[in-house]
């Protein structure tokens, strides 16, 4: 009898030591997994941070690119104007010395 009492004693352990061991894994289960949510949503955040500092960047690069090329215009432009002028004083002086010329020749 001594011996059926410490079986069934022993039984009635190991039936709870493994009720226990498989709420110890649950839970290992649940904190493992909320970990990985935790690492996920994280570099979630990291990727997304990333992306937006990239973006801005960009923009920031293509936006000065845009401000240079509208200055390389704006003198370009203006290195226009003054050669057309200086083009337009040119032909009017020379227009101007084949008339002096012309009337040289016709008095002489």
């Amino acid at each position: 009898m001594k011996r059926i009492a410490i079986t069934a004693v022993a039984l009635a352990g190991i039936v709870s030591l493994g009720a226990c061991s498989k709420n110890a894994q649950d839970q290992s289960m649940e904190a493992a997994n909320a970990v990985g949510a935790d690492v996920s949503a994280t570099t979630s955040n990291a990727v997304s941070d990333v992306q937006a500092a990239t973006d801005q960047a960009l923009n920031g690069a293509g936006a000065a690119m845009d401000n240079a090329g509208d200055a390389v215009k704006n003198k370009a432009d203006k290195a226009g104007d003054t050669l057309k002028q200086g083009a337009d004083k040119a032909r009017d002086a020379a227009g101007g010395a084949l008339k002096d010329a012309g009337n040289a020749i016709e008095k002489h």
